[in-house]
């Protein structure tokens, strides 16, 4: 067979061998901890951007190693295995939305300023899109920024800011014209401690508990016009494009969860006793989980699928957005079913399970809900 299902070559595979050796030393035993602690350990962007994981698919010039997305992507699908997705959440969103827009679009100067820390893990980065009246219909923002000399004065608010709470930078959707609708976006880089930019409460979650999710209140705040992400009126295009990659990661990452889960509970299966045999000698127990791993492979093929189109270049937006649906949908119903497996003690809290279960429920809600897919797949039929 061929390595990564004909997706990733050998050296992918190589180095999907050293990042699950970091997950299952460094990560996993803590899950559970971090989770009580309500946020993982911050020096962990540093402990990965030492071992060059926040840089793989951004050049040398800026601390990254070039190596390219595939194998970021394995990165994102062997986070899913780490027990946590608030801790892979965290992480992911360094890499994957936050620096993503700089690397894009920013000057060689807002490179050096954000990008090049962000990758060594000493900058947290968060991205600012969805506000309270506004996920993901992107063009009903209504936070705006109004251009006054050298400045914009940012008013608005964002909710549901994944490492907002400890951010250092935000990339910020705005409107520097709400008279143009989704042409009238742009995007704005703001600084923690500028004077009008407040973070709310942390907010309480019922799974990504290790990641910290925030409310962020903007007043008055006087951003430099310089901290502008390319050309003003762009952001729309902006954002879209950093979306397909974004779903891919939550897509790569359900597949990842899938994986730990099933090799969990298949263990528990062989062990687990009940009217004189294992469950798993039980018909039914056999069945569900072939069942289970039928549906966790056509998810991985299909997200692989879309992965291999998108690094290809080809235009794969229904592709992607199938991959993310597909993936994440099913990720709830293997997590749903494993606990089910697990009798009593998949409703406790000291079981891994459990964790995984409240976790996977976000995907088919966070960068764009299934319903979303929907309607950018029936888009693609021309409907």
């Amino acid at each position: 067979m061929l390595q990564g299902h004909g997706v990733f070559q050998e050296e992918h595979e190589a180095f999907r061998r050293t990042v699950r050796a970091v997950v299952d030393q460094e990560l996993r035993p803590f899950a559970g901890a971090w989770e009580g602690q309500e946020e993982f350990p911050r020096e962990l962007f540093r402990r990965f951007g030492e071992l060059g994981f926040l840089g793989l698919k951004y050049p040398e010039a800026h601390g990254g190693t070039a190596a390219g997305e595939l194998y970021e992507a394995v990165l994102l699908e062997e986070l899913g295995r780490c027990g946590s997705g608030g801790v892979a959440a965290g992480l992911g969103a360094q890499f994957t939305i936050a620096t993503g827009p700089l690397h894009l679009f920013g000057t060689e100067a807002q490179k050096q300023r954000w990008l090049a820390p962000a990758i060594r893990g000493e900058k947290i980065g968060a991205l600012g899109i969805t506000e309270p009246d506004a996920g993901s219909d992107v063009a009903g923002l209504r936070t705006t920024a109004r251009r006054e000399g050298d400045h914009y004065i940012v008013n608005g608010s964002k909710t549901y800011i994944t490492n907002g709470v400890r951010a250092d930078f935000v990339v910020l959707a705005v409107k520097t014209d709400p008279s143009r609708g989704h042409k009238g976006l742009s995007m704005l880089v703001v600084e923690r401690g500028m004077p009008g930019f407040g973070v709310g409460r942390k907010l309480q979650k019922v799974g990504w508990r290790a990641s910290d999710t925030a409310e962020l209140f903007f007043e008055d705040c006087r951003v430099p016009a310089e901290y502008l992400l390319g050309v003003e009126g762009q952001g729309f295009s902006q954002i879209m494009g950093n979306f397909q990659w974004e779903r891919l990661s939550l897509a790569l990452g359900a597949v990842g969860a899938m994986d730990d889960m099933l090799e969990t509970v298949l263990a528990h299966v062989k062990e687990r006793r009940a009217f004189g045999q294992t469950l798993g000698q039980f018909q039914v127990i056999r069945h569900k989980l072939a069942e289970l791993y039928t549906a966790r492979e056509c998810a991985r093929q299909l997200t692989y699928h879309a992965l291999r189109l998108h690094v290809a270049g080809e235009y794969a937006v229904a592709q992607t957005s199938m991959a993310k649906k597909v993936a994440t949908e099913t990720c709830c119903r293997v997590a749903d079913e494993c606990l089910q497996l697990h009798g009593g003690a998949g409703y406790m809290m000291e079981y891994d399970i459990q964790r995984h279960w409240r976790d996977a429920r976000l995907g088919p809600i966070g960068g764009g809900t299934s319903e979303v897919m929907n309607e950018i797949i029936a888009k693609q039929l021309g409907l």
